[in-house]
């Protein structure tokens, strides 16, 4: 039977794919409408593009359990919300606005799939072979960072004799951390070119299963699935998402703890049997990461990946900006005016400048290339998204660094005048 509010909802989402909230607030009515397995859908659908999200995550434990027997689906969509945290912001977006703009009685385009979350190693995480793979030469800028991984991870993995005969543990896996949207991903896939290796991207999604003890299969599976395939970088990304703190695993999400405790597992085969494995880690907030999983052997090392300086902007921009027709452009002057913006924003900034550009040619029936009027246009609506991480991370350094973990981001942020 056909809900009005939910099929006015899908046509909501429809229209607007990138609105998380509400997205969630489909989950929850779809879940209401013991219709969870079309839920699960649309939180993995969140989880991939936000895995941080803990409305999603605390909906995903809910669904889950529902699914597993261990809870039955919500009644309504009030108690299908009791469990999720209450933001003291309010939110923009009208749900009700939203449905009434779409009419139910006219047929939806297309059935939202059903997705079913955590397949077998053969098709989650492809292996990308070795061959034309990308190099830290590709990494515009951030000497320091290419510095760092050579001194704690490279140099090390190439010379593993001399590595031993100086006391150097070639255990363990390596840390990148920073703001969003600086590169980590791309990082790691230059590492695993400057080692010759497979490179294997991971996220959440395509590791969890609603079905009880297939999520630590899924897990078991991909480090056989790398260490067969060896040499690979087995990189998890959102690492966050896949080692959450389990003290803060409780009530319905208490099961996810068995996820964290089979990967901890994973790692520790480190010293054993992973040779020619070389793990690699993504996250925008390493704080919320398991302690044990940060341990020695484990993810014992850490490179703080920040905002590309002036050499890398300077890369990037050119980049975004060869392959549409410019004029005038002063790259100097546009580099100047973006520290702190990190590679997602400086993308974001020459494709709004082009949107400028485009809709000017549109008026006058002609091709107009991209200048700087363009550019200035664009930098007044685009600003860096890193400040807000930056805020969170003075707050970490300042209460949290007893053990001086985050040694490195402090010194980045004194020579930002942040502390």
């Amino acid at each position: 039977m056909n809900d009005p509010l939910i099929a006015s909802l899908m046509r909501a989402v429809e229209a607007a794919p990138e609105e998380h909230e509400l997205r969630l607030h489909l989950a929850q009515q779809l879940h209401a409408a013991s219709r969870s397995g079309e839920a699960l859908g649309h939180i993995n659908t969140v989880i991939q593009k936000d895995p941080g999200n803990a409305s999603a995550l605390q909906l995903l434990a809910q669904v889950s359990a529902a699914l597993l027997g261990n809870a039955a689906p919500a009644a309504t969509s009030q108690s299908a919300t009791a469990n999720l945290p209450q933001s003291t912001e309010k939110s923009d977006f009208d749900w009700d606005a939203a449905a009434q703009q779409f009419d139910p009685s006219v047929p939806a385009p297309f059935a939202e799939p059903q997705i079913q979350m955590g397949s077998s190693a053969e098709t989650i995480a492809p292996v990308e072979p070795t061959g034309a793979h990308i190099t830290l030469a590709d990494v515009g800028g951030l000497q320091n960072v290419k510095d760092r991984l050579n001194e704690s991870f490279l140099a090390p993995m190439r010379n593993a004799a001399i590595a031993k005969a100086f006391g150097k543990s070639l255990r363990g896996g390596l840390l990148l951390y920073g703001p969003p949207g600086c590169g980590k991903t791309f990082v790691a896939r230059a590492v695993a070119g400057e080692l010759q290796a497979n490179f294997m991207a991971v996220t959440m999604t395509d590791i969890l299963d609603s079905h009880i003890g297939e999520t630590e299969k899924n897990i078991k599976a991909i480090f056989d699935k790398a260490r067969s395939n060896s040499p690979t970088v087995l990189f998890l990304d959102e690492v966050d998402a896949l080692g959450l703190r389990r003290g803060s695993l409780t009530g319905s999400a208490s099961w996810l703890r068995q996820m964290v405790n089979q990967l901890l597992m994973e790692m520790d085969s480190l010293s054993s049997n992973n040779d020619g494995l070389y793990v690699l880690a993504a996250t925008n907030h390493p704080w919320d990461l398991d302690e044990a999983l940060l341990r020695p052997g484990r993810l014992d090392r850490a490179v703080l990946v920040t905002a590309p300086d002036e050499p890398a902007r300077e890369s990037i921009l050119r980049y975004h900006l060869e392959r549409r027709p410019i004029a005038g452009i002063d790259l100097k002057s546009i580099v100047a005016q973006t520290d702190g913006f990190s590679g997602a924003d400086l993308e974001h900034l020459c494709t709004t400048a082009a949107e400028k550009a485009m809709m000017q040619s549109i008026e006058r029936n002609e091709v107009l290339p991209v200048d700087m009027s363009h550019i200035s246009v664009a930098l007044k609506e685009v600003k860096p998204s890193t400040l807000p991480w930056l805020e969170s991370a003075r707050n970490v350094v300042r209460f949290s660094n007893e053990n001086g973990r985050y040694d490195e981001l402090a010194d980045y942020l004194v020579s930002r005048k942040l502390l």
